[in-house]
């Protein structure tokens, strides 16, 4: 391995790393920042108008699960169908800069896309947000699966060899990063902005290295202040020094770096589904272009050409959209119950995505899956508290900035209203005027969860026509939820038994909603 491509790979390891370790620490101390501002206190003022808030009046376009379904299927079939094209396309340029002067026979571009294959499996995962023990079988199935496909064509020696050298790193890293519910939806993120930091460091050690070779007078008249010190500490502190500057130099086009990512995605260039998929291709095919590298030279780059497949097929399937407007479903919940809320939220809420809209007051138990770009750099920047609803006053500008358009890839997008303890109410009043059916989850309520009685009160006596779809368990109490609906429209709740919440009601809660 040459030592350029070492440090490549050097670089390619901490990056991933530093970017895990960064969504955890962000995700932590994102929730303390939101919790801190949730409770800060701010004077009431003279009330805006709800109605003023709500987008329009136009009819949703219907939609059912069967609709639903045949979205998920679709965009399935769009991850794999890119993923196919850019195992072969990649197979044809990585044999082609190997031995340019063999033949491409169908045999030998099957093997080798057959090897490239892999990244279409995370894929799925996000699509359909699979737990952490399926994602891993999953994958040991497809190590399974291909080593036994390898042994038509080689000794099992040879084909654990292949797989060992081809895809054990990018997929060893790649898993990590998906095992984590913070790394998996902040991480990708970071990785650009990591890369630059972690590569600036090595340009930093790299230039002490040529300056120290060079005996360079500037790096003699830093060292002469050190030379009292005792032993090796005056290298210590020469090469901290360097690395020092090096990240003060990296640091403001990291950030530049970080916010221009978190621009594009509010302007709708860089979906979220599609840059994490496109970043699992991008760190799969970096393992192939680095071992190229040696012998190809720059031509190596052209192993990121099959890229291009993933906005090329997304665009090409987009096909004409109805006109209309996309439902939008209301989510409230208890909270302080994180696990359930989460559970809700992978298998039924990124399912309704597929076909509509989602609004919901921003609480700390759910940031791990509704974080984004914008969220991520503008938490960095020390911004969040410009998020927030100060008075009533924002909560139509707020509501007028939701972006409520899909997304190339046919996803809709969550939009957030983050709130203090004095504007909440305000808020929803106005989340009720732009949505179509609301999901509440009241499972683990009690009397005193004040918030949620208030809540119901205010659906059960709401003007317009909604849709409530309500999760009870065990430990709900009955008595309290009748005494807050008995004043308003009892018949447009619809109860779901959900305490153990498990495939079948999750089915049965999707098809509540797109009744």
């Amino acid at each position: 391995m040459a030592p350029d491509t070492g440090k490549v790979y050097f670089a390619l390891i901490v990056s991933v790393l530093l970017s895990c370790i960064a969504a955890w620490i962000i995700a932590r101390r994102y929730r303390r920042r939101m919790q801190r501002l949730m409770r800060a206190p701010h004077a009431a003022d003279m009330a805006v108008p709800v109605a003023d808030a709500a987008p329009g009046n136009l009819p949703p376009l219907p939609v059912s699960l069967a609709d639903n379904r045949r979205g998920g299927m679709r965009l399935s079939m769009l991850l794999i169908a890119s993923s196919c094209l850019i195992a072969l396309s990649g197979s044809c340029i990585w044999w082609a800069l190997t031995v340019p002067g063999e033949p491409l026979t169908a045999g030998r571009v099957a093997v080798v896309a057959l090897l490239y294959l892999w990244p279409a499996v995370p894929g799925l995962a996000l699509v359909w947000r699979w737990s952490r023990k399926r994602l891993l079988g999953t994958m040991l199935l497809w190590c399974a699966a291909l080593f036994v496909a390898l042994l038509w064509w080689m000794s099992a020696r040879q084909a654990l060899g292949v797989m060992k050298e081809d895809i054990a790193l990018p997929l060893v890293l790649l898993t990590l990063v998906f095992l984590g519910s913070a790394t998996r939806t902040i991480a990708p993120w970071l990785f650009v902005p990591a890369a630059v930091l972690v590569s600036s460091v090595l340009a930093g050690v790299d230039t002490l290295t040529i300056m120290a070779a060079r005996e360079s007078p500037l790096l003699k008249a830093l060292i002469a202040p050190l030379e009292g010190l005792p032993g090796w500490s005056g290298v210590y502190v020469v090469f901290a020094v360097f690395v020092l500057l090096s990240l003060i130099i990296a640091w403001w086009p990291m950030r530049m770096l970080g916010r221009a990512l978190g621009h594009a995605y509010s302007r709708k260039w860089l979906p979220e589904l599609l840059v994490v998929f496109s970043g699992v291709w991008v760190f799969a095919l970096t393992d192939r272009a680095l071992t190229l590298s040696g012998s190809a030279g720059a031509a190596a780059f052209a192993m990121y050409l099959p890229v291009l497949w993933i906005p090329a097929v997304m665009l090409l399937a987009r096909g004409r959209r109805r006109a209309g407007r996309a439902p939008t479903l209301l989510v409230l919940r208890v909270f302080q119950r994180d696990k359930e809320v989460q559970s809700l939220f992978d298998h039924v809420i990124e399912r309704w995505r597929l076909s509509g809209n989602t609004v919901m007051i921003a609480g700390t138990d759910l940031a791990d899956r509704t974080l984004d770009a914008a969220d991520i750099f503008q938490f960095l920047d020390r911004r969040l508290a410009e998020r927030f609803i100060v008075s009533s006053a924002d909560v139509a500008r707020r509501i007028a900035a939701f972006d409520m358009a899909a997304d190339i890839d046919g996803r809709y997008r969550i939009n957030q209203c983050y709130c203090h303890d004095t504007t909440w109410q305000d808020a929803l009043q106005a989340l009720m005027h732009c949505s179509d059916v609301v999901l509440m989850d009241l499972r683990g309520f009690q009397a005193h969860n004040a918030g949620c009685r208030y809540e119901l009160t205010t659906l059960a006596q709401a003007s317009r026509e909604l849709r409530v779809v309500v999760l009870t368990d065990s430990r709900t109490d009955r008595t309290a939820v009748q005494e807050a609906i008995a004043s308003g429209r009892q018949e447009r709740f619809t109860w779901v038994e959900a305490s153990h919440f498990r495939a079948g009601e999750h089915r049965e809660v999707l098809e509540r909603l797109f009744a």
